[in-house]
């Protein structure tokens, strides 16, 4: 008997870890909470139980937690947050970009930060540090978190059904996709920005080539008067 065997619906060992994992994940980045999720999918894969819903729900739940649980460490211990969090060159960076990202992007953000590797942690802290309006960030990790549970629980039955007899192989490939997924959002979203920036770039260039225009247009007609 496998460890993945005693993964199933009805165990309360899968519903704690269903929604457990997902919710510590978010002050924890060591818990492997998309990880659990997956498996979770893969060691029910065969199975027509109606309890294998709530493992999703659970899931979602606990991702929906997690979140909120960051903002509010944001949002109540401030400074402190700041230093435990971002006190490093890389966690200041992290920090500035959730910061920037939220000013443009706003709700989009907080749901697709969810599928943005390192990215959950330092979106939902910052939304408590600034603080981003409570029901909106709600309503955000709502969607993001069925979403998410939603699709890594997928990904693990159709894995564990399509490797049936080979489960570890089934939560290696499922794996696999969902990291793939993630890759695949960062990519786009990193190409998004190096276009937004090359549009933003190119609107300022423009603005001071009408200027420096318009300052010679002045100059030339003060020498001709």
């Amino acid at each position: 008997m496998s460890a993945l065997d005693s993964l199933q619906a009805g165990s309360a060992l899968s519903y704690l870890i269903a929604f457990g994992v997902p919710a510590l994940d978010a002050i924890l980045p060591a818990l492997p909470g998309e990880t659990a999720i997956v498996a979770l999918g893969v060691a029910t894969a065969g199975s027509t139980d109606p309890r294998v819903a709530l493992l999703v729900v659970l899931a979602a739940a606990g991702a929906f937690a997690g979140d909120n649980l960051s903002y509010l460490i944001g949002r109540r211990f401030g400074p402190a947050a700041r230093r435990r969090f971002f006190g490093t060159p890389k966690g200041a960076a992290a920090h500035a970009w959730a910061e920037r990202s939220l000013a443009r992007f706003g709700t989009q953000l907080i749901i697709v930060c969810r599928f943005i590797p390192g990215g959950r942690i330092a979106v939902t802290l910052t939304c408590g540090l600034t603080g981003y309006p409570r029901r909106r960030f709600a309503a955000a990790t709502a969607v993001a978190a069925a979403i998410w549970a939603v699709q890594a629980f997928l990904i693990g039955r159709i894995g564990g059904r399509a490797f049936a007899d080979d489960p570890w192989a089934a939560l290696g490939v499922a794996l696999g996709a969902s990291v793939a997924i993630s890759a695949l959002i960062e990519v786009v979203r990193r190409l998004r920005r190096t276009k937004g920036a090359s549009v933003t770039q190119a609107t300022e260039m423009a603005a001071a080539t009408e200027e420096s225009r318009d300052g010679a247009s002045g100059v030339s007609r003060t020498r001709s008067g």
